[in-house]
């Protein structure tokens, strides 16, 4: 990754590793202020995963396994040769982070692998190795999943994105709008319209801002107005990212995308899901069985710190929701595309 001291986030910085140090592009305040946060310890990257100050599922892979490269640092300055005994609590704090998106438990899984083969001694430079790897790893996915998804589109057209599966939250390039990117360099895209995507606004704060700076034409909606923009018949694809895909083929997705597929099958839109195979969890056998993250119900009952329905009210704030795969055209990973995604060509593209 970069070896130049970090100053200002670029889209493609989500995460990057120097001096011995990981840095996170806080993605709770952009766009109005574009910083880094820096990191030294495992349980502070765990806290930063909850409080979403990296957010998107291979992201939060990335920085999961640069947090296990801290960790493996620190068990072996307290502990010597029994650091693997010492760098178990990190581990499980990792892992407790956030419990939807799976690139997570992947990258702990790996590293963990890793331990495993490793001897007593210390294990910082190949934890720090490992977890390099996996960043540039996701990057170069990135990119194929670009290329494969732009292929996909096959005349100039207008697409609608949910939330933010852009280079922010991967580590480089981004999945949806690594997609978007490809397209646009190949003149396929004509406008990205943005959902605002409620209560942490990722459409408008992220995905807006990664679009402009790549000079991407980008028009933001509110979430509730992509029927009316769908009945126009301008739109030629529903672009998505995705934090978890069961063997059937269902997707779990920022809340909202699952009633944007219902939507598009309606106007008789595309859905292409873009992700990593790292998001593929072949262990669950359908959407019913992933875990839905549910926060805090005062996301939804304020806003910008200020509370905006009456006392006394409560909320359900889900942060995902699951679409079936009969309503989704196309899953493009790195390793190929899946058109009408189903069990059988779920375990031949993972196989």
């Amino acid at each position: 990754m970069k070896t130049t001291p970090p100053t200002t986030p670029t889209p493609d910085d989500a995460a990057l590793w120097h001096d011995g140090r990981l840095y996170l592009a806080d993605q709770r305040i952009l766009p109005e202020r574009a910083e880094f946060l820096s990191y030294d310890r495992a349980a502070e990257v765990a806290t930063a995963i909850r409080d979403m100050v990296v957010r998107g599922a291979p992201a939060i892979g990335v920085a999961a396994a640069y947090g296990v490269a801290l960790a493996g640092r620190e068990a072996y300055s307290n502990a010597g040769a029994d650091w693997k005994q010492a760098i178990e609590a990190d581990l499980e704090r990792l892992a407790a982070s956030r419990p939807t998106a799976v690139n997570l438990f992947w990258a702990i899984r790996r590293m963990r692998d890793l331990i495993a083969r490793l001897e007593a001694g210390d294990p910082s430079q190949a934890l720090l190795d490992e977890a390099l790897a996996i960043h540039e790893e996701d990057r170069a996915a990135n990119r194929r999943i670009g290329d494969l998804g732009a292929e996909l589109i096959t005349e100039p057209t207008e697409i609608i994105t949910h939330c933010n599966a852009g280079a922010l939250a991967t580590g480089g390039y981004g999945t949806a709008l690594g997609v978007v990117r490809s397209a646009h360099a190949a003149g396929k895209i004509h406008r990205v319209y943005a959902d605002e995507t409620r209560p942490w606004m990722q459409g408008a704060r992220l995905t807006a801002w990664e679009l402009m700076q790549d000079g991407i034409p980008v028009m933001l909606q509110a979430d509730c107005a992509a029927a009316s923009l769908m009945a126009t018949g301008r739109i030629g694809w529903v672009i998505v990212g995705s934090d978890r895909i069961a063997a059937n083929g269902d997707v779990a997705n920022k809340i909202g995308t699952y009633g944007l597929a219902v939507m598009a099958k309606y106007h008789g839109i595309k859905v292409m899901v873009a992700a990593p195979t790292s998001t593929v969890d072949m262990a669950i056998a359908s959407g019913a069985e992933i875990p839905i993250e549910e926060r805090d119900p005062d996301e939804l009952l304020g806003c910008g710190g200020r509370r905006i329905a009456p006392a006394g009210c409560t909320a359900r704030n889900p942060v995902f929701d699951v679409t079936p795969a009969a309503l989704v055209d196309a899953i493009v990973t790195e390793r190929g595309v899946v058109l009408n995604p189903t069990t059988e060509k779920m375990r031949a593209l993972m196989d």
